[in-house]
């Protein structure tokens, strides 16, 4: 999981950051004022400041935020002056946008404010759908609007080019003012709350940001996103009440509370609505209390009311955002912020302190208990005994006293004063007599002593806008010697109320002797004063500070507002981009108890000598032994539980049965598992059926199971067993349990039970070999030295696989221990060096390096139609045609409705809509057109077109936990690490990838200790690639997206990204796909699915001369670091049937002979990736008599293994 973290703001308005990897609060330095609240997401931070204006921080990372401005200059041919800028009257603007319609010359592009920057001038983009164009960028057409070509023909009469200019936002990682809207101004803004990231990925970093003006209206601004992280204009939204404070949810749950106390929920917000339809009205909690802040997640609501007490909503989902009823919950807040996971952060009434809510899982939302997070702030001193004492005691005791002007809120002056709530919140203070004697008005009457309050925060915070016409008074302030004065925003003395906006101060030296140096200052930067006590007695007379704007007061110090002994006073927190669960391994909690323990242990070993220490110690041990005989007698007539090694753990199933005609049946399912005499444990598994009217049953040994598959179905929940036997007849044992857990459930005892019978324990080594099946699961196994062994290697249908918890769609390692990634929403992962995750747990899963996993992908479906003369191209098809709503293939009808995920463990998160990235190209509808069903389709329609088709996407999501964490920002496409030797010592391993969009990368500072590396280095190509590998001496071979192939020049350790690309050329009529490069061989796939091997390299030639063909119907190759040969392969005959997606072997790969001789067939089918570049274990060499005597190799075991013309398929 990524660092990320949390914001808060203290009553003293600074803002403060705290991340999951450190162990203190960050200040934010670049803050120029004071600021009321905060509300964060991953990519950003927003607050509103003391002049109730919108600020936004966005975070500093790989990846700038650039925006591309173009325009289109537009001309037309007339036969004196050619192509001119004279167009007809008719025509569209000689400068405009590409549709026509919008007047866009160069100098009418400005800035939106001051935090962007243009990167250059404008300059002609001189390719044209990803082809160069002719000196110019001209792109030439009939008329407007038609279709342009690159190329000038007889007829074309208009022309067009495209400008482009970049901007970039360049107030990164400090705070920006939003720009002020143009139109009407909104009110100044009390509250805000941003979320809605998870609506909808397009456009990319999408953000809804919902704001509160101070007459209680609630705006929503428009237009955030990735390229436009300050949004474009305010929006206001009708409501049926005035609003206090909103909280919006990373999904489409959006809440507030309205002045009387209620909530109001935001129903109808979807991905084309993002603000919403309508309002629905939730009552509060208590009747006779109202509510007073809200905070919501994906599926949860918290709410506080005005007693403090803290509610969970129960029965909240998306299809019933209002939920069903209220829970209350243990604790006194006062605001409680919804995070990342669900996960509940707070700050209590009683002390200030933050707090986070532990144990929030998905099936326990609410949680199990409160914690507070105690971690030192930016630059603290360290605690004394005297300190910890005060932490523990902060908001309860207090050794003086702090009398100051008594301020509240709009709120609090409406619902709080002078009731019990307000003085059920405030804390006894134990003041000695000799201190209140000592407190005397300047005509000598003594003052009565108050209750010490701490200050809150409500609807305006600690910064309102309040009214400023009270009478004068007096305050004192007596401070001790444990802890230095803390002021107050209210106090309550006696039965009166206390109005005095000016104040004179009562201060004493501690007793210490050091005298104490009072900072007062208005949190809208006033300028401070202040004056040094000279004896204990001394009195002085605060400087007026009362102004119409200060409107609350507090002690300062110019170094540290808070004491030496006292912990912060938090008023706001924001966890919207903290990602933090139930795994997370976090460093906040742990620093207050061990200087507690140290001082404890400290304070007890100075009263204890080392004779009486030795005394106690002789005694319990006596104690202990009397006690263990006296129990051990009372059960020696039991006997010894090692002794029962034996237990069976049964259930039913549905089994696809063998033989024909092949249907799901009923069976019993049991597993036996027993101990043997040395402790090694081993069991069967028994598969219990009916053959007729005779009972029969299916049996495999436990240390015989080669791999556990979950297998895609939509609508049974299935796994297939495999054993050597089963992999020879490409025909597995498939089960089908009745729920989903069931099916985990057996998933992790039967892998517990193998990896117990092959004494396997732990996470993956750094050889081991990884793959990824169709469905995304990650499985590894660990090579051993006869794997490669010559001639005769240990049998890849031999193989133990084991499952890692996760979810991708491609992985790459190498053998230092660097493993890295990356999904189906083409997001980047690096592992933790944990193991286990997803259904794993207990013993099967470590404890740590265990993070939750996201991925994304799409569903396509297929819209075909054919032509006729009368009504053009309709759904009615020939009855050999295809389904109208088909498949690719067309063999299976998948229509919008009967369409569903590919597992249950994927949820829809968008609606179908027409995919126009087709292959080929599609026109405006997103049609492509060919002559007949199959064909070869393209984007316009011919006379010879009587049949076309569209493709329909849909995305789902899964979510699972893993050892994986992510690599943000860049999403990725394909990946490769150096494949390092067994004895290398590599500091910095260089690791190539290329980003969704093409571009080539060069990933720095990858090591062991960070295997996630520092930034991203681009690397100049002149089109898009799509593949990338690197072999031994830093070899890198690439492919691009038309199918060429290219070699980079020059890479080193000195420089990493090279030099110069050189052109290979690919094989005759081929576009390669795939490339992956060895110790010394270079292997390539074309999308025919040939191999190729690259003849002819040497030191002084790395390109080589010539491809030679190895075999077809391959889908990957993985080259390792000993140059050995691992695929994906497709049509491999078993002798019960066909597989696809099958792991295969190269045999016979020696120095001399590196292309090998045969193929060994492993587990499949279903698989779609694997990497051996890990694998540095050198092979087992064994050296015979005499390869060639038939007496010699008659002893021998025989493989069925296939020559190299013929390798897979035939």
């Amino acid at each position: 999981m990524p660092v990320s973290s949390l914001w808060a703001v203290d009553v003293y308005g600074r803002v403060y950051s705290l991340s999951t990897a450190g162990q203190q609060w960050e200040l934010c330095h670049d803050t120029q004022m004071e600021f009321k609240r905060v509300t964060a997401a991953q990519q950003c931070c927003w607050g509103i400041a003391c002049d109730n204006k919108i600020y936004l921080n966005v975070h500093a990372s790989d990846l700038p935020v650039r925006y591309q401005e173009e325009t289109y200059e537009n001309q037309r041919w007339n036969p004196v002056d050619g192509f001119s800028e004279r167009l007809l009257p008719s025509d569209r603007w000689q400068w405009s946008d590409v549709t026509g319609l919008k007047h866009q010359p160069l100098n009418s592009f400005q800035l939106p404010s001051s935090s962007w920057e243009w990167e250059g001038d404008w300059y002609v983009d001189e390719n044209f759908e990803g082809e160069p164009t002719e000196k110019g960028g001209w792109t030439y057409a009939i008329d407007f609007p038609a279709t342009y070509t690159k190329d000038k023909k007889w007829n074309s009469c208009v022309r067009r080019r495209r400008w482009l200019r970049y901007r970039r936002y360049k107030a990164m990682d400090t705070w920006a003012k939003i720009p002020s809207q143009q139109t009407t101004l909104p009110d100044p803004f009390s509250d805000i709350s941003c979320g809605g990231w998870e609506i909808s990925e397009e456009p990319r970093g999408r953000l809804s940001l919902w704001a509160v003006s101070l007459q209680g209206k609630v705006w929503f601004r428009e237009g955030i996103c990735h390229y436009n992280p300050e949004g474009s204009f305010w929006e206001e939204v009708p409501l049926p009440g005035e609003v206090v404070q909103i909280s919006c949810g990373p999904e489409d749950l959006i809440w507030a509370v309205l002045w009387e106390g209620q909530f109001i929920v935001r129903e109808g917000i979807s991905r084309d609505c993002p603000r919403g339809t309508s309002w629905t009205v939730v009552d509060s909690p208590s009747p006779d209390v109202g509510a007073i802040h809200v905070a919501v997640g994906v599926n949860v609501v918290w709410a506080v009311t005005k007693d403090h007490k803290v509610w969970f909503r129960r029965g909240v989902n998306s299809h019933n955002p209002c939920g069903s009823g209220w829970i209350s919950m243990v604790g006194e807040m006062i605001m409680i912020n919804v995070g990342l996971n669900d996960q509940v952060w707070g700050i209590s009434c009683e002390d200030r302190a933050v707090y986070c809510r532990q144990g929030v899982t998905s099936s326990e939302l609410s949680g199990k208990t409160w914690k507070a997070i105690s971690v030192p702030r930016d630059g603290e001193r360290s605690h004394s005994s005297a300190s910890t004492n005060s932490l523990q005691s902060a908001g309860r005791y207090f050794c003086g006293e702090v009398y100051s002007q008594s301020v509240m809120s709009d709120v609090e002056s409406d619902t709080e004063k002078g009731s019990a709530d307000g003085a059920g919140s405030l804390a006894t203070s134990a003041v000695p007599e000799s201190a209140v004697d000592a407190h005397t008005d300047t005509s000598g009457q003594p003052t009565d002593t108050p209750k010490p309050y701490i200050p809150k925060v409500t609807s305006d915070s600690f910064i309102s806008e309040l009214v400023s016409d009270r009478g004068p008074g007096k305050a004192a302030i007596t401070v001790g010697s444990a802890s230095p004065a803390v002021l107050e925003e209210e106090l309550i003395l006696g039965e009166e109320e206390v109005q005095a906006p000016c104040a004179d101060v009562v201060l004493s030296q501690s007793q210490s002797g050091c005298p104490l140096d009072p900072q007062w200052s208005n949190v809208d930067l006033e300028e401070a004063q202040s004056q040094q006590a000279q004896t204990q007695a001394a009195v002085l007379d605060s400087a007026d500070t009362c102004s119409l704007s200060s409107v609350a007061t507090y002690t300062l110090t110019m170094e540290d507002p808070y004491g030496t002994d006292e912990h912060p006073l938090w008023a706001w927190v924001s966890g919207g981009g903290c990602s933090v669960d139930s795994h997370s391994q976090l460093n906040w909690f742990n620093s207050m108890n061990a200087s507690m323990l140290a001082q404890s242990v400290q304070s007890m070993s100075l009263s204890v000598t080392p004779a009486q220490t030795a005394a106690w110690r002789r005694q319990i041990f006596e104690q202990l032994n009397e006690r263990t005989k006296r129990e051990m007698d009372n059960f020696r007539h039991y006997e010894q539980a090692i002794e029962q090694s034996v237990w069976v753990k049964k259930g039913t199933m549905q089994w696809w049965r063998d033989w024909k005609p092949h249907k799901w049946v009923d069976v019993h399912f049991a597993l036996e598992q027993f101990s043997g005499p040395e402790g090694n444990k081993d069991g069967i598994l028994f598969i219990y059926y009916n053959f007729g009217e005779e009972k029969k049953y299916l049996h495999a040994f436990i240390n015989e199971l080669t791999i556990l598959v979950p297998v895609l179905n939509d609508s049974k929940h299935t796994f297939a067993i495999y054993t050597p036997e089963r992999t020879k007849q490409r025909w597995p044992i498939r089960l089908a349990a009745t729920t989903e857990l069931e099916m985990h459930d057996w998933l992790a005892l039967l892998s517990v039970s193998c990896c117990d019978s092959r004494g396997i324990q732990g996470p993956p080594s750094k050889q081991a070999i990884w793959s990824i099946t169709c469905k995304g699961d990650i499985f590894v196994s660990e090579p051993t030295p006869s794997l490669e062994a010559t001639p005769y290697p240990t049998p890849c249908d031999q193989m133990y696989w084991r499952q890692v918890g996760g979810h991708l769609r491609a992985v790459e390692c190498n053998s230092v221990g660097i493993v890295w990634g990356i999904g189906y929403d083409h997001t980047a992962w690096v592992y933790t060096g944990g193991y286990g995750g997803g259904f794993f747990q207990g013993l099967a899963s470590s404890t740590d390096n265990i993070y939750t996993q996201t991925d994304v992908k799409s569903v396509y479906i297929y819209e075909n139609q054919r032509w006729n003369p009368v009504t053009g191209y309709t759904s009615r098809g020939l009855p050999t045609d295809r389904y109208m709503w088909s498949d690719a293939s067309g063999l299976h009808e998948c229509t919008k409705t009967n369409t569903k995920p590919p597992s249950p463990q994927w949820t829809w998160v968008s609606e179908w809509a027409v995919d126009y990235s087709v292959s080929g190209g599609t026109d405006r509808e997103g049609w492509q057109y060919a002559a007949d069903f199959p064909a070869s389709y393209h984007s316009y329609k011919t006379m010879k077109d009587f049949v076309r088709r569209r493709r329909w996407a849909r995305k789902c999501k899964l979510s699972t936990t893993g050892p994986w964490q992510e690599i943000p920002p860049i999403p990725l496409s394909d990946m490769t690490i150096l494949p390092c030797a067994a004895q290398s010592s590599v500091d910095v391993v260089p690791l190539w990838g290329i980003s969704n969009k093409g571009d080539v990368l060069c990933r720095l500072g990858v090591t062991t200790l960070t295997p996630a590396g520092s930034s991203w280095l681009h690397v100049g190509t002149d089109q898009p690639f799509k593949s990338i590998s690197i072999g031994a001496a830093s070899q890198v071979w690439a492919i691009a997206k038309d199918g060429s192939a290219f070699y980079r020049g020059s890479v080193s350790p000195q420089t990493p990204a090279g030099d110069s690309w050189y052109h290979i050329p690919s094989p005759t009529k081929q576009k390669l796909k795939q490339v992956s490069v060895g110790r010394t061989s270079v292997y390539t796939v074309d999308e025919n699915g040939n191999l190729w091997y690259r003849q002819g390299l040497t030191p002084s030639y790395p390109q080589g001369s010539s491809w030679e063909h190895i075999s077809n119907n391959v889908r990957k190759v993985s080259v390792g670091p000993l140059d050995q040969v691992w695929i994906i392969a497709d049509k491999v005959q078993g002798s019960h049937s066909l597989s696809c997606g099958t792991v295969c072997h190269r045999l016979g790969v020696q120095p001399v002979m590196p292309k090998g001789q045969s193929w060994d067939y492993g587990i499949g089918g279903g698989w779609d990736h694997i990497t051996v570049r890990g694998n540095s274990m050198e092979p087992l060499r064994v050296h015979l008599p005499s390869l060639t005597d038939p007496s010699a190799l008659s002893s021998l075991p025989v493989r069925n293994t296939e020559v190299n013309g013929n390798a897979v398929g035939f």
